[in-house]
This record gives C-alpha cells, structure tokens and sequence, in this order.
C-alpha cells in the first residue's frame, strides 16, 4: 500500500486530539470481520465500533455509531458497497477493503464517496496506517489502483464507467433509505418505526422521492427501483 507522502499536522488531522480512531467495519464474511478485528486490535489507537454483514445493517450502524472510519467490503448482495455509501449520512471517510484490485470497482466506489481503496492482502500495521491517514483527510491507494483512479479521471481509463443515473444521484441518503424500504412493501408506519423518524416524515420523504425520480404513484415507484436493483 502506498501512504501519501508527508506526515499530516495535528492541525490538518481532525483526530489529532483523539485518543483513539472509530472505526467501522463492513464484510459479508464473518471470518473475516473476525481477523481484521484481532488485527486492529494490536493498535492501541483503534477502536473498532461496529460490524455490519449486509447493506441495510451497515447503513443503520455507521448511522447510529459516528464512526471516524468505514472499512468497506466492495462485493455484497443488495448493492455492495457503492450502496452503504450513497445510504450513510455525511460524517465518515470510507476506506474501501476488498479481494477485488479491478479498475471497474476502484472507480466506481471512488466516485461514489471512498476516500481510498486496499486490497484484502493488505497487513494488519498497514491497514492501521491507511486508517489513520483516511482520518486526517489523505486518499490512500495501492500503486496500480491509484493508476486506475488517475487514468480514469484523465480519460484515459479502458474499464467501464459506472453508468450515470441523474434521477438515483438527486436522491439523499435518507430518501434513499426510504426508497429501499418502499420498494421492500413496507408500510409508511414500518419505514418510520425503521428509521426512527415520525411517519409524517416518511411521507414528506417518498413525495420527495416520487418526484425526484419523476414517478406517479408507489407501484412504479417500486418497478422503477427493482429495475435499478434498489431493495
């Protein structure tokens, strides 16, 4: 792994005065939330505050734990890691951990928010490192990922890009929330004991979301979100 060049400052680092980095982890493999866990736990700085095994649970605990950090597996069922990204509220850096070094995922979690991206081969002191340099605000890439995210943003890159989607884009993480759990069949009632709002909230959100998404009415709503693989 490739850490910027140049210590950051204490007054350029937010955490500087913390005694430990928060830290949250997100993987689908139990095992291996497990390891990074025994890793991380060598570090007197780190303090991992939360696990998540799927979308849904990642979003709802980085929302409720106010992590400094977000380790982040790319590959999970229900949208992966560009899902946890646009579901989360602004706060968090994301720092994405995964098996997969190829161009086409680099850049399309880069450009959903992670503010890096390391492999899984990665060690314990230097996923510690890249941790704390996510927190002081540097982007951390191997060698031939940061390659990929250069060429890409030059025009140079061969992989894929990520497909646009304006209308998804316009929506905010929380009306994305409610999106979801529309196009799951829940009631306005349910989607507000979930998200712990009132359902006059839940209502201001989806009448956000139909008109966004330029939807008439909740069922093509719900066939508009399964087509783009949100629920």
């Amino acid at each position: 792994m490739t850490i910027p060049a140049g210590p950051a400052s204490e007054s350029d680092n937010p955490h500087a005065e913390s005694s430990s980095f928060r830290v949250f982890l997100v993987d689908d493999h139990a095992v291996f939330r497990s390891g990074v866990r025994a890793e991380l736990s060598r570090e007197t700085d780190m303090d991992i505050v939360g696990e998540a095994g799927t979308v849904r649970e990642a979003i709802a605990g980085i929302n409720s734990s106010s992590p400094h950090v977000v380790l982040l597996d790319v590959h999970m069922p229900d949208g992966g890691g560009v899902a946890v990204l646009r579901g989360i509220d602004a706060g968090p850096e994301c720092l994405a951990l995964s098996v997969s070094d190829a161009a086409e995922d680099v850049i399309a979690v880069i450009r959903a928010g992670a503010r890096g991206y390391v492999t899984k081969s990665i060690s314990g002191t230097e996923l510690a490192e890249g941790i704390r340099r996510v927190a002081g605000g540097d982007a951390v890439f191997g060698p031939r990922l940061a390659g990929f995210v250069l060429d890409s943003f030059t025009g140079r890159s061969a992989a894929p890009e990520p497909p646009l989607d304006p209308e998804l884009d316009s929506l905010t993480p929380r009306e994305l929330e409610v999106l979801r759990l529309l196009a799951r069949g829940y009631t306005y009632r349910e989607i507000a004991e979930e998200l712990f709002i009132s359902v006059k909230t839940v209502e201001t959100h989806a009448s956000n979301v139909l008109r966004k998404t330029q939807q008439s009415n909740r069922n093509a709503l719900t066939r508009w979100a399964h087509k783009r693989r949100i629920d």
